[in-house]
Order: C-alpha cells, then structure tokens, then sequence
C-alpha cells in the first residue's frame, strides 16, 4: 500500500512495537527524567530514520538512482542503529513486554543452546567482522542485482544491514544494561577500521570505468537525467562523505573522553583510593 511515494509495509509494524514496547517500558523503569529526555529523543529519532529509509520516497527512489539506495543504506548501517542504542532500548522495552513473557523468554534465553552462539557473534570483533562482511558482501554485483530484482532479497539485505549494524554500533555507544568491552582506545581504532572498509569500496566505485551494477546501467531514464556512470560516482562520493559522518562524530567524541584530562584525573584518583 502507498501513499505519495510512502508505503505501509511490515517494516512500519516492527517501528510501531518498538515504539510502544519502549513507551510502555519508559512508565515502569526508574530513571531520573531528565537522563531520560535525551535518549527518548534519541530512540525517536533513529525509528524516525528507519520509517524515511524504507517507507518513504527515497526507497522508490533508490531502485532508480544507485546514490539515493547507497544513502539508503548509510541510514540504516550507521544512523538508524546508533541512535536507537543512545535511547538505551533493552531495559525499557523488556519491561515493556508482559511480567508472564518475560519471564518464560528469560528461561528460554538462559537455557537454550542456540543463545551461545548468538553471544559469540555479539563479540566486538566478531561483530566488526560481521558488519563489514555484510557490507561488503551484499555490494559485490551478483548479490546486489538480486537485491535490485526480487523484492524478498532486498528486505533481507536490509534486514541484515540493519540488525549487524546495531551488533557493531552496540560496542561503541555502551546501550545498556552491560558496558561496552572496549576502551575508549581500542574503539578508536575499531571505528577507524569499519570507515576504511567503507572508503575502499568508495574508491572502488570511482576507479571502475564503467557501471558495476547492470540494472542500473540498463535503465533508459533516470530522475534528473544524470547518467550511469555519474550515478555511480555520486554513490562513492555518499559512501565516502555521508557515510563517515556518523564515524567520524563518534571518532570526536571518543577522543574527547580519552584524553578528558578531568577524566582522567578522576580514574586515576579512584584506582589511589
């Protein structure tokens, strides 16, 4: 179903459970309201790029111009999934979730053999290796042509691209209710390493002479006229600019909490105490 270029489709449902689930939770879970305020906004706001990234214009856009998808996929590898964790989800939207569910999930959880597994990927570098390896799989041109031809493959890249980026992101902006395993350092370096994953393939769609992907260099028109290859180049240029944005704020303010000489003094006091 759409509407002017916007759409209701099941992603729409997902934004929606959450939402409530985090509304529900935020009346039960004790927290001073003004540390609340900010991260509420912040939760918002990352649903609110989740809706704009697949139910607006800009996903009828996308299969029509290769920049709009690539920020496309910006949204959804690095905005959408560290705004949501800033909102610290997990304690207020498990307390969301019926007194009755929670506790027959949380046997589940701490019983079945399946969740070993799941918390060996949610390892820092396991997660660096996943994120990284979906981006990159998903932009070889065999499985980007799929995701451009059946719906069904596309929703899974989006899936994917979305639920690794909250694993990597979840190890830099600490969501709750465990601490991030990495010091201020090591996440430095772990945020350097995902945005040169993210420049090579940059350089790699301004190298290539010609149209990596063959639906989109077999399109006849395209909205502003702009061709194929320029198409592409203006991908690299979202890739290279947009997407190191959100690293490169992050990057910032680590570096600020680690060299904070208040900070500092302040671990170096309590380690003499």
């Amino acid at each position: 179903m759409s509407w002017h270029g916007w759409s209701i489709e099941p992603p729409l449902a997902y934004v929606v459970i959450a939402a409530l689930l985090y509304w529900v939770g935020g009346k039960r879970y004790s927290r001073a309201r003004t540390q609340e305020r900010w991260r509420e906004a912040s939760f918002t706001l990352g649903l609110v790029t989740l809706v704009l990234a697949l139910e607006s214009p800009l996903d009828g856009y996308a299969d029509q111009l290769f920049w709009v998808h690539m920020f496309q996929h910006v949204l959804l590898l690095s905005v959408a999934p560290p705004l949501i964790l800033l909102g610290r989800p997990w304690p207020r939207m498990w307390l969301g979730l019926p007194l009755g569910l929670r506790t027959t999930l949380g046997r589940t959880l701490a019983t079945a053999r399946w969740t070993a597994g799941l918390r060996a990927l949610a390892h820092p570098w396991q997660s660096w290796l996943l994120f990284n390896a979906v981006f990159i799989g998903w932009h070889i041109p065999a499985a980007y042509d799929a995701t451009l031809r059946n719906q069904t493959i596309h929703d899974l890249e989006h899936a994917m691209f979305f639920f690794t980026g909250l694993l990597f992101w979840a190890h830099v902006v600490e969501p709750g209710p465990l601490r991030a395993r990495l010091s201020w350092p090591l996440r430095i370096g772990y945020l350097v390493g995902a945005m040169i994953v993210g420049w090579m393939l940059a350089i790699a769609l301004v190298t290539v002479p010609h149209p990596i992907y063959a639906p989109y260099a077999a399109l006849a028109h395209r909205p502003g006229g702009i061709s194929a290859m320029n198409d592409q180049q203006l991908a690299a240029g979202v890739m290279w600019v947009i997407g190191s944005l959100p690293y490169a704020a992050t990057l910032f303010i680590g570096l600020y909490r680690w060299l904070d000489p208040e900070r500092r003094t302040t671990s170096r006091a309590a380690l003499t105490n």
